[in-house]
């Protein structure tokens, strides 16, 4: 908190650090003891998925503890009961803000049990964590015992002596471009619902055109873009949004993406704050005017859907059209630069991981530019 880091990445680091904890518990290890062989059990704690049934246990007694709290206070009746529970409330409320904070935690959806039969396609154990999520668990560590040093405490081993597992190399493969426009368009196939069609195919024409981040566009509001409601225009093509690490950039809109999100917002008799706003689910009666827009897991599976409707083969998600945005600027010449800042990204190699070329592309590379292309 105290170097400004981001709430994503506080909770990750709070959810790591949490989980290496029931390791450290579950082997009956002592922090101070800890060495290099601790380590690499460590990682085949997390690759055979115990990590999972540990804090399946370690819900259970907080869901335990909270109940047998409840039962406590309401079996005392007389004045000096009365009194005793007053002090184990002001226990019980710190326990209870405690389990708050590591319920967030373990909620996320990296420590499900088993990953998904796209993940299992590509290879790595079928049962814990991929390579790269016990990577960034390493990661985690080091950082953790990094901080230690920082405020002079002792560590017992130092974080270079964390050592990474190795990754399995696999390429990641993007829709073909007509595929993706198909998707793009489907809602205005498949949804019967007025409101729902206009919103979905803004937000699919929103992703495809910007390259943004899907935690990007669940958090932009209507004030995020220069739209004039009473004419019901958007007199600018850039976006200012907040991206990933707290960084600010502009992405830009392309005019049918404008066409289609001014569609949308002349169709809103509302005053939500909020960009994209759900029409039905809990989501509807928060109390909060702020708190009602849409999830990152609606837009997650109405994608899903969308892919298998108009018949991708390969696995399609937010993240994909992100890629994709990558790829086809890459396809028509953009600089690396360029993709490199409309991403978002502070290091160049990390666009490069962003910008696969089709199938397609491919072979018509080859059969450009191959020597022996000629039939002479």
């Amino acid at each position: 908190v105290n170097n400004n880091y981001s709430q994503h990445t506080l909770e990750s680091y709070a959810r790591d650090l949490l989980i290496f904890e029931l390791f450290l518990d579950h082997y009956n290890i002592k922090f101070e003891s800890l060495n290099k062989l601790h380590i690499s059990e460590y990682k085949g704690y997390l690759r055979t998925a115990q990590h999972s049934d540990d804090l399946d246990v370690l819900k259970m007694k907080l869901r335990n503890k909270k109940n047998d709290s409840t039962n406590t206070h309401k079996a005392k009746n007389d004045q000096e009961e009365e009194i005793m529970s007053e002090e184990s409330s002001k226990n019980d409320d710190l326990d209870q803000e405690t389990d708050l904070i590591l319920g967030k935690a373990l909620m996320t959806k990296v420590l499900q049990k088993s990953r998904s039969k796209a993940s299992k396609r590509r290879g790595g154990d079928t049962d814990g964590l991929n390579s790269r999520s016990i990577n960034r668990m390493l990661s985690s560590i080091r950082s953790f015992l990094g901080f230690l040093i920082e405020i002079d405490e002792t560590v017992p081993i130092p974080p270079e002596a964390i050592t990474m597992v190795k990754t399995e190399k696999r390429e990641s493969h993007v829709a073909e471009f007509h595929e993706l426009i198909k998707l793009i368009e489907a809602p205005d196939e498949y949804e019967t619902k007025q409101k729902v069609k206009y919103r979905n195919r803004a937000i699919l024409e929103l992703l495809f055109s910007t390259g943004m981040r899907i935690s990007e566009l669940t958090n932009l509001d209507i004030e995020d873009l220069n739209y004039d409601p009473a004419r019901k225009k958007i007199e600018d093509n850039k976006i200012y949004v907040y991206g990933k690490g707290k960084k600010q950039r502009y992405v830009y809109m392309t005019e049918r993406a404008i066409t289609f999100l001014e569609r949308y917002l002349s169709s809103r008799e509302d005053d939500f704050p909020a960009l994209f706003i759900p029409y039905r689910g809990q989501r509807v009666n928060e109390i909060e005017l702020d708190s009602i827009r849409i999830s990152q897991r609606y837009v997650q599976s109405i994608i899903k859907r969308y892919r298998k409707l108009v018949g991708i083969s390969i696995p399609t998600t937010p993240h994909s059209l992100r890629h994709g945005f990558a790829t086809y600027l890459a396809e028509e010449g953009a600089n690396p630069a360029a993709i490199q800042h409309l991403l978002g990204h502070e290091s160049l190699q990390t666009t490069t991981r962003y910008v696969h070329s089709s199938d397609r592309f491919a072979e018509q590379t080859h059969q450009k530019f191959h020597p022996l292309k000629d039939k002479e």
